[in-house]
């Protein structure tokens, strides 16, 4: 069963029950091609009209490329989900042996990686989040916004799923070399977000 396939109310009710998955790992995917979709909107919602001639080139390319973004993000979902299957299938090997030892190490890797990726592809996502922003159509910004900080909560919560992960994980140039990466995303994230909505002047904001 693929999740980004179910109706939002059958994912909300899966997300709901006492089922392991769909976690905090599909639900920051998910809000990720959910800022990805946004900024195409607000793209969408500006191109061809008079006003915004000015960045007719600008918006255009933003729809050109964040498709790939959103669909990617879309994917992860489900990917977060089998990750997490990976590692509670190492978990029914029997106690003790290597096996179950190397296959446990190997699956908190892969559910590490996969939300590392999310983090990633979420944050290349402030450049266009900017220009949407900023050269949108100015009856969307609250749009705009709204992808803000779904990009943020996106990164944030995927990189707290990388660092438990890593946690438990006995690869020490692994583990350093993934904290690193996470330092760094989760600054670009909080920063950016900040600065992106500090600048946005609307009543009552």
């Amino acid at each position: 069963m693929e999740l980004i396939n179910l109706t939002v109310k059958d994912f909300a009710a899966l997300t709901a029950s006492d089922a392991p998955a769909p976690g905090g790992g599909s639900i920051s995917a998910l809000c990720g091609a959910l800022s990805a979709a946004l900024v195409e909107m607000v793209a969408n919602l500006t191109v061809n009209k008079e006003k915004y001639q000015d960045y007719q080139e600008e918006m255009s390319e933003i729809i050109t490329n964040i498709s790939s973004d959103r669909q990617a993000l879309l994917v992860a979902v489900d990917d977060d989900t089998k990750a997490f299957d990976k590692y509670m299938a190492a978990l029914k090997l029997p106690k003790g042996s290597e096996e179950r030892k190397a296959a446990m190490q190997e699956g908190l890797k892969e559910a590490a990686l996969v939300p590392l990726s999310v983090a990633k592809r979420v944050c290349t996502l402030f450049p266009s989040i900017e220009k949407v922003l900023t050269h949108g159509n100015s009856n969307a910004v609250t749009d705009a916004m709204v992808a803000t900080m779904l990009a943020r909560t996106c990164a944030l919560g995927a990189i707290y799923n990388v660092r438990i992960n890593l946690s438990s994980i006995h690869d020490e140039a692994f583990v350093k070399e993934l904290e690193g990466e996470c330092d760094t995303l989760q600054n670009k994230a909080v920063s950016e977000e900040a600065r992106l909505l500090k600048n946005i002047s609307i009543s009552g904001f």
